[in-house]
Parts: C-alpha cells; sequence; structure tokens
C-alpha cells in the first residue's frame, strides 16, 4: 500500500519528503532523483547504481538488439568520432 502524505516547497524550491515516506521507501541523506513534470505533475524517482549483474544484462540486451538492427562495430565508431567531432 502507498503512504501518502502532503508537503510544501520552500521559497528556495526545497521540497521536504514527510518522514513516513522516507521511511517505507528506505531514502536516505544524499539519494539522487530524476525529477518529471507535465502539467500538474511531478514525479520523483530514484536513481540507483544498477549491480553489475544488471549492468551485463542490459548490454547484452543492447548487444542483442544492435546485431538484430544490423549495426556493426565500426557504425558505433563512426558514430563517436561524428560526435566528438562537433564539440
Amino acid at each position: 500500500m502507498a503512504t501518502m502524505a502532503t508537503t510544501r516547497m520552500s521559497s528556495k524550491g526545497q521540497v521536504v519528503i514527510p518522514e513516513a515516506v522516507r521511511k517505507r521507501l528506505r531514502l536516505e541523506a544524499g539519494t539522487q532523483f530524476v525529477v518529471v513534470g507535465k502539467n500538474d505533475v511531478v514525479i520523483l524517482k530514484t536513481v540507483q547504481t544498477p549491480s553489475m549483474r544488471d549492468f551485463d544484462a542490459l548490454i547484452s540486451e543492447a548487444r542483442r538488439q544492435a546485431r538484430a538492427a544490423g549495426m556493426r562495430r565500426s557504425d558505433i565508431s563512426h558514430a563517436l568520432a561524428r560526435v566528438r567531432d562537433r564539440k
């Protein structure tokens, strides 16, 4: 079940996440968030470093999709070179 509470934004744009929510989600000082806002909705999503297992799975899936799309290693090298030249 979701924990709900109200809060306010300070004049500096800071928002306090209520204690009950912090405890339920095990949020600690320094936790990073992605903030998404659209219309009257604001979403905070925690950012977490993936485990090596999750990272390996992500890389494997990216490689699988690249092969399925017909990409080659040289395509990536060329794309990187183009991006680096823009700076």
